[in-house]
């Protein structure tokens, strides 16, 4: 006669198991490992970056009415552009500047309501194609007479920065 309790205990084995290799399997999933081939990662901080200098200069200072970034964008002035979110995105803590490069537009709309973009502002060389580059844009009200349109009024405009590192 054949005994049920060995067969019991080789079931109880086989699933104690499959249990044990269902949580190493979960276990080893859940985990993830970074590596240098996770460029999305670096182009998130590139982004986030870019996004938070184009805000702070956005914003206006306590007591004006205009921010730093209607005032360049009004006067054209895109050597101080350059050289306020350069100062910003290449600044660290460690000694030395980052290697962040940008370029820099605004698009606004024409009279004819066509969609036209200028380089107004600075940019710190122009791109050759081998860089990764991530696009950041930030929304300005100026009071302006673009080259193509018909007269000084005020106008939401549209500041677009390509940043890459090199």
């Amino acid at each position: 006669m054949v005994n049920t309790e060995g067969q019991l205990y080789t079931i109880e084995g086989f699933a104690a198991a499959l249990i044990m290799l269902m949580t190493a399997y979960l276990v080893v999933n859940a985990t993830s490992i970074y590596t240098p081939g996770d460029t999305h990662i670096s182009d998130m901080q590139l982004e986030v970056l870019g996004s938070d200098a184009l805000a702070m200069i956005n914003t206006a200072p306590n007591g004006t009415s205009e921010s730093p970034l209607q005032t360049i964008v009004e006067t054209n002035d895109g050597d101080m552009f350059g050289q306020i979110f350069n100062n910003i995105v290449n600044n660290r803590t460690k000694p030395g500047q980052d290697h962040i490069q940008f370029m820099a537009n605004v698009s606004y709309v024409k009279s004819d309501n066509t969609v036209s973009s200028t380089t107004l502002l600075d940019k710190t060389r122009s791109l050759s194609g081998g860089e990764h580059a991530v696009r950041v844009s930030e929304w300005v009200i100026v009071e302006k007479k673009f080259p193509d349109s018909d007269s000084l009024r005020k106008r939401a405009v549209l500041v677009e920065v390509l940043l890459w590192r090199d």
